[in-house]
């Protein structure tokens, strides 16, 4: 009985040591042996991805990437971006092109369920409505009767559309286009009297018209979009490291743990929460696979997500969106990352 009551003790503690430490993954173990982490991105969507004029990527997607890139391998510049149209993207992440989806994508039943990835968190909550010229002097959607209406194919917008004015009995035409880009030219070139996608992306697109004051976007949001990363389906060690590489970006922000202050706040806090973000505290990161400073550097190099979010999207750049929901869920919006510890 004591042999056996050994034995079991025995095992029981190897099976809790087994659990304390994350196994590597093989989209882990593939990111390290080629140095980078590829990130399938929107070939042009304002505030989530884009290149400047020297060619370099921002934006709130991009982001998340080089967290993942930080965490994973030290430096958020490990990152190779691949830019991908909405009937690509799913195909992309299914064959192993890239590593993790960051395009501003709606995570629906649908896609969770049969296209072969799964989605990590949401970094923007957000919803369709409409963009029309304002010379045409229209207020509410529901006054877009027969108006032709472009969209891009493979997106939830298609769909959204038929929904909204089936149930309102309103005639329509769609004229759909395989790329953003293309949607975007048909619509300043009048193909369109309307352009119909998430709110935010609208707000990128009129920053690209020569006269933004030109066209208005109108009140109606008709469908709900929660935007956020996704991972091929059936690893879930690379899905944990996805979605806590953006839990660590929105945990820092609760704290009030910028890049600013980071290093101060490292060396100076007591605060046991704050060291478990930062490293200097029990270790989280043996629990991804990680090293310890994988949280750290993600704040160090990249930002928390407010910082992100005010230099992508918010008033310090061209969009100068509201934080609107996007607040953290403590100062009244959606955002809640669950706790490190």
């Amino acid at each position: 009985m004591k042999t056996t009551s050994l034995l079991s003790t025995a095992l029981l503690g190897m099976a809790v040591a087994a659990g304390g430490a994350a196994h590597a993954g093989k989209v882990l173990d593939s990111v390290k042996a080629k140095d980078q982490v590829v990130c399938g991105v929107n070939t042009s969507a304002p505030g989530f991805s884009g290149t400047d004029s020297k060619g370099e990527w921002h934006g709130l997607d991009v982001d998340v990437c080089r967290a993942v890139a930080a965490a994973v391998l030290g430096d958020a510049s490990k990152v190779k971006f691949v830019p991908l149209n909405p009937p690509q993207r799913f195909t992309a992440l299914q064959s192993g092109e890239i590593d993790m989806l960051a395009r501003n994508t709606t995570w629906s039943l649908t896609r969770d369920a049969s296209v072969g990835a799964v989605f990590t968190a949401i970094n923007y909550y957000d919803g369709q409505g409409f963009m029309v010229p304002k010379k045409f002097n229209v207020s509410s959607a529901k006054q877009l009767k027969n108006a032709e209406i472009c969209l891009q194919s493979g997106t939830t917008s298609e769909k959204n559309v038929a929904d909204y004015f089936n149930a309102n009995g309103i005639p329509y035409k769609s004229v759909v286009f395989d790329s953003p880009e293309a949607a975007h030219t048909a619509f300043f070139s009048g193909r369109c009297q309307v352009i119909s996608t998430d709110m935010s992306e609208l707000a990128g697109i009129r920053t690209q018209s020569p006269n933004a004051d030109d066209y208005v976007i109108l009140s109606d949001v008709i469908s709900k979009e929660p935007l956020g990363p996704a991972v091929r389906r059936g690893d879930d060690e690379w899905f944990a490291i996805v979605k806590w590489s953006l839990f660590a970006m929105q945990n820092a922000e609760e704290m009030g743990i910028t890049q600013g202050n980071v290093d101060k706040t490292k060396a100076d806090s007591k605060d046991p929460n704050v060291q478990r973000l930062l490293g200097t505290g029990e270790d989280m990161g043996k629990l991804l696979g990680l090293d310890k400073d994988w949280s750290y550097r993600i704040v160090k190099q990249v930002g928390n997500y407010g910082e992100s979010f005010d230099r992508n999207m918010g008033e310090n750049s061209p969009l100068k969106l509201p934080r609107g929901v996007n607040k953290l869920w403590n100062d009244g919006g959606l955002m809640y990352a669950p706790p490190i510890r």
